[in-house]
């Protein structure tokens, strides 16, 4: 007696059945809607950072009326516990905020790009070295060590970019890294060492080309990462108290019982939705180019 495997099962319970499938065009303009939708998003924080003054209806850290009042017509946030505007702060809040999360991300990919290209093309002690040094930035516990360096280093909007630089490099590192590994065997490349290009030429002229579109996503998500992580820094009381960013009216909020009161409805929920909005566009444009450079390889 012969026994039957039946693989076929699926197909007999559900006969025809087939995975629903989006059309290419479809995936293409969805792609392009929400680049499109950060890309204005983004540029309405840009707006505000860099004219506050001309939005801001007072100044950020003048007391124009009493504290904790409701929003009104003539605030429309209300007012903290120091009777300063809170639309005015949230606005003055965005450079900071926004700018730093901008720095980070340049500094961290500028950092991971050399390593990444150096690492991946000379091969060697060199990529055995760059690599460990990687993988021990990768594996150390982020949070705990982010804290603790920055209470040594004293709360100030400098510190905690040099913090976030840090520890943000490596990931962008391993990735451009893979790229230049299967770069390196290119025949432009093998043409270039031929004609006596050295190492350096070759880095950033012919692989820095094939890595760019990598590194500007890159740019973006250490950007989203970099402002999360700057307003939880702040919020623990490790941002500069003297400015003013998203991070630290949450922590002011916090430290003057607004949680426990009404306040939190007008002082921690837009903070908290403008932090959303800024990291959703990031995400979004991030996104959206991925889309772009897995469609232009394939």
């Amino acid at each position: 007696m012969t026994t039957q495997t039946r693989t076929d099962a699926p197909a007999r319970v559900f006969p025809g059945f087939q995975y629903p499938r989006w059309p290419q065009g479809n995936i293409r303009r969805l792609t392009r809607l929400s680049g499109w939708i950060g890309i204005s998003i983004l540029t309405l924080m840009l707006i505000l950072a860099f004219f506050p003054s001309a939005i801001a209806p007072y100044d950020s850290t003048e007391r124009v009326a009493l504290p904790l009042q409701k929003p009104n017509a003539d605030n429309l946030l209300g007012t903290n516990d120091l009777g300063q505007d809170l639309f005015s702060e949230l606005i003055a809040g965005t450079r900071a905020s926004l700018f730093t999360g901008l720095i980070v991300a340049t500094l961290a990919i500028c950092i991971g790009t050399v390593i990444g290209l150096a690492s991946g093309y000379l091969g060697g002690w060199i990529d055995s070295l760059l690599m460990r040094l990687t993988d021990l930035i990768l594996v150390l516990p982020f949070l705990p060590l982010v804290i603790l360096i920055s209470v040594y280093l004293g709360p100030s909007q400098r510190n905690i970019i040099i913090v976030l630089s840090i520890f943000f490099w490596a990931a962008p590192a391993r990735l451009i890294r893979a790229r230049v590994l299967s770069m390196r065997a290119e025949t432009f490349i093998e043409a270039a060492r031929a004609l006596g290009a050295n190492p350096v030429q070759i880095m950033a002229g012919h692989l820095w080309s094939g890595v760019r579109p990598l590194a500007l996503v890159q740019v973006v998500l250490v950007a989203s990462a970099s402002i999360l992580a700057e307003s939880s820094l702040s919020f623990l009381g490790l941002g500069d108290p003297s400015g003013k960013s998203w991070g630290t009216m949450l922590y002011f909020a916090r430290a003057s019982g607004a949680f426990l009161s009404d306040a939190w409805k007008w002082w921690v929920l837009p903070t908290g939705l403008m932090i959303t909005l800024t990291v959703l566009s990031l995400g979004l444009i991030g996104y959206s180019l991925e889309q772009r450079i897995v469609n232009s390889v394939s």
